[in-house]
């Protein structure tokens, strides 16, 4: 009787430390969140720039590709256009 109560006593002792770690990782990670705080508001306002950088260059990007699909569309459309015509007739 003694072995299965010795057994029993370092089952919940197990338990009771594997809750004490995972209750100080999570200390932990609150507080080091909680240290880095300021450096996440510190920078916050250079990835916004780089943010605002980036969208700004994909869409001069994308005009600078309509600019080029416009032109090639137009004299598609002048040199093909007649010989679509002629065969929807036919």
């Amino acid at each position: 009787m003694f072995t299965v109560m010795t057994l029993f006593a370092f089952l919940f002792l197990a338990i009771g430390a594997l809750f004490l770690v995972v209750v100080a990782v999570t200390a932990l990670k609150f507080t080091l969140n909680l240290a880095l705080l300021p450096f996440k508001l510190l920078f916050l306002p250079i990835f916004i720039v780089a943010a605002i950088i980036k969208l700004a260059v994909l869409f001069a990007v994308g005009a600078v590709l309509v600019a080029i699909l416009i032109p090639i569309l137009i004299l598609l459309a002048i040199f093909v256009g007649p010989f679509l015509l002629l065969a929807a007739m036919h």
